[in-house]
């Protein structure tokens, strides 16, 4: 069974910085992809950024140039650093692994709301 813990979701002012952290937890496991995803009330969810054993793939357009992915293997987390943010970045954020067995699982979400 795998699970996933994120954190590092809250309030922040315009301008702000937040760092989203994800970590997945199980038995021998083996993570390909690791990403994260978020949803505004009345909007589709989408990939923000996500990154693989060999790289990062395109960042949507909205956040290029803001926002960072990484990962730490060694510690099966992802992390998601958010700089200049603006009121269109609230979201549900979740975070999403795919296995080397091709399994997905997501994170139970974490809110972040930028207001001044």
């Amino acid at each position: 069974q795998v699970q996933l813990v994120e954190s590092g979701g809250g309030l922040v002012q315009p301008g702000g910085s937040l760092r989203l952290s994800c970590a997945a937890s199980g038995n021998s496991i083996s993570i390909n992809t690791m990403g994260w995803y978020r949803q505004a009330p009345g909007k589709q969810r989408e990939l923000v950024a996500a990154i693989t054993g060999v790289g990062v793939t395109p960042y949507a357009d909205s956040v290029k140039g803001r926002f960072t992915i990484s990962r730490n293997n060694a510690k099966n987390t992802v992390y998601l650093q958010m700089n200049s943010l603006k009121p269109e970045d609230t979201a549900v954020y979740c975070c999403k692994i795919t296995t080397g067995l091709g399994g997905d699982y997501w994170g139970q979400g974490t809110q972040v709301t930028v207001s001044s």
